[in-house]
This record gives structure tokens, C-alpha cells and sequence, in this order.
């Protein structure tokens, strides 16, 4: 086999463990280092052969890290940590703020290309896999309308929203499609429809003791990319019951495009997921990646890229041949 693919992770929350986990399935990669914002020495990471290292000093192993994988978060760490850290590694992300991508990417695109590096963004399964898939139905059905249904499962992002809004302990938040939405739009009416008529989001939250809960109902309800457009519900619990009740990860849903051929045919393409983990799946996509990243960078193929921009054959470890030979 081939020397393996050195593997850094910037962050060690939900996604940074489950990044750790998928690499351990993947023969062709290894972990060399966790890097942290914590103290080093207060981060155990279960393997005394990855080393754990302070994001201050990341630069300095630039040389020993082939793809390093962004596990922070998309409101605050990966608009700040994703230029930076461009500029001296190959990078893949999942920042998920869809309304900022753009902005994003140009912002990814300069340093790597001044650093010679490949950074592959929002990578995950949405923005991530349902993504492609939008792509696949608008190409393959133009007369046709796209739909994008989410949960019933716990948003990663939405959560990590909730749970920096002043006076908030901790929170998770659910997002959960409209029964009748979706019917409507798997019988192929083609509805039109709102972004509130497609979902509402439900919000559990442990306030801080004596915090102003009706301020922070109101900063959640009306916060922009996240809930401003939705129905939103917040309810405010104790620990025990975060604990007891919220404390699992569950998401998926569901991509549809529905459209017409020939002579007003109806056709409809539908691609699903059921995750018990939302984290450890997307950290498994990001792992995915960084093997393309890898293969990109080594091809001189340097700057930002998105889900669109890179082959399928490239995540896989197999040869083209064998592609072909197995999948085709």
C-alpha cells in the first residue's frame, strides 16, 4: 500500500470524535494530531499515538499534515479558523450557513491558492450529499421543482446557534418536516411553498440561572439564516431532562425533484437518509473528502472547491478500474 494520508483535526467536539472514528476505518489514512483551542494537556484522546497540540502552533506542522479537517463550528470558528488555516493546509469543512456560501468560499479560495492548497467546503450531507442531489434533479428534470425536507432530528448547527445565544446553558433544536407538505409534494402536485410551510423548528433550552427567558426566546425566534423564516417553538427545561431526553443525535431526510417529460409525464427522483448520528455521518463525509482533497492537491488542482467540483471516482480508494469493474 501507498504511504497512508496524514490526517490533522482542528477541534474536538461531537464531529471532531466521529471524524477520529471514521478514519480508523479508512486503511489509507491516519490520525497524526488533534489541534485545540483548550489547554493541550486537558484533552485526552484516547490514543497516545495522536498528538494533541494547541490551534496556536498548528502552523508548524504543515509539513506533517496532508488534509487537515475543520470540526468547529459555522457561526464562529470556521469563518475564522477556515482562511487561516487554508493558507498553510489542505482543508476540508462542513460550514452549513447555506445563505453565506459564496462569501465563504472566496474567502477559503485566496489563501489557499497563495499557500499552493486545496480546500474542499461544505462538505457533509447538507449542504454536502442532498446538494448533489438537488444538482442531479434540476439537470436531469428542468421542468420540474426541487424539495428539501429536513428530520424529524437535531441540527449540529442550529444547535450550536441556540446554544451561544446570551443566558442559554446548553439547547439542542429539532427540525421537523410538515406531513401534509410532503405528501402533496410525493403525490407530484408540485406545490408551491413557503420555507414555513415546509417545516417548523423546535427548540429545547436550559437557561442560565436567572437569565431573561423571554429575551432569549426572542433573540432565537428571530435570528437570521437560522429561524427568523420558520415556525419556531422554544421550550425551556432542566438539565435532568436534557440529559434523559436530548442528549442523542439523530437526523436525515429527504431530497425531492419532481418534474415532467416527453409528453407531460410525471417523474420524481427521491434520495433519502436515516442517521442515527448526524455528527459521526458527516464527519464520515468529511473524512470521504479529504481523500479527494489529497488527490486534488497532489494534481496541482489548489484553491477553494465545493461538493460540485470534485469527481466521484476521487472519493473512493479504489482504481478507476476497479470502480468501473465493481460499481458501474
Amino acid at each position: 500500500m501507498s504511504e497512508k494520508i496524514r490526517i490533522g483535526i482542528t477541534g474536538y467536539g461531537n464531529l471532531g470524535k466521529g471524524a477520529q472514528s471514521a478514519i480508523k476505518q479508512n486503511d489509507d489514512m491516519e490520525l497524526v494530531a488533534v489541534f485545540t483551542r483548550r489547554d493541550p494537556s486537558s484533552l485526552d484522546v484516547g490514543d497516545p499515538n495522536v498528538k494533541v497540540i494547541s490551534l496556536d502552533d498548528a502552523e508548524q506542522y504543515k509539513d506533517e499534515i496532508d488534509v487537515m479537517l475543520l470540526c468547529g463550528g459555522s457561526a464562529h470558528d470556521l469563518p475564522e479558523q477556515g482562511p487561516m488555516l487554508a493558507r498553510h493546509f489542505n482543508t476540508v469543512d462542513s460550514f452549513d450557513t447555506h445563505a453565506k456560501v459564496n462569501e465563504y468560499f472566496d474567502a477559503i479560495d485566496a489563501p489557499a491558492k497563495e499557500g499552493g492548497n486545496t480546500g474542499i467546503i461544505s462538505i457533509g450531507w447538507d449542504p454536502g450529499y442532498f446538494s448533489l442531489n438537488r444538482l442531479y434533479g434540476e439537470a436531469t428534470l428542468p421542468e420540474g421543482e426541487t424539495y428539501t425536507f429536513w428530520g424529524k432530528g437535531l441540527s449540529q448547527g442550529h444547535s450550536d446557534a441556540v446554544r451561544r445565544v446570551e443566558g442559554v446553558k446548553t439547547g439542542v433544536q429539532y427540525t421537523i418536516p410538515l406531513e401534509d407538505a410532503v405528501n402533496r409534494v410525493r403525490a407530484g402536485e408540485n406545490p408551491s411553498l413557503e420555507t414555513k410551510e415546509k417545516h417548523f423548528r423546535e427548540c429545547y433550552v436550559v437557561p442560565e440561572e436567572g437569565a431573561d427567558k423571554d429575551a432569549i426566546e426572542r433573540e432565537i425566534k428571530t435570528m437570521p439564516n437560522y429561524f427568523a423564516d420558520y415556525e419556531t417553538t422554544v421550550n425551556f427545561i432542566d438539565e435532568d431532562e436534557m440529559r434523559k431526553n436530548h442528549s442523542n443525535m439523530p437526523h436525515g431526510g429527504f431530497v425531492i425533484r419532481s418534474g415532467k417529460t416527453g409528453e407531460n409525464t410525471n417523474q420524481i427522483m427521491e434520495y433519502s437518509l436515516k442517521l442515527d448520528s448526524n455528527p459521526e455521518f458527516t464527519s464520515s463525509v468529511l473524512v470521504t473528502y479529504a481523500r479527494a482533497c489529497h488527490r486534488l492537491n497532489k494534481a496541482g488542482d489548489v484553491g477553494a472547491k465545493s461538493m460540485f467540483d470534485v469527481a466521484p471516482g476521487l472519493l473512493s480508494p479504489k482504481s478507476p478500474s476497479q470502480l468501473r469493474k465493481d460499481l458501474l
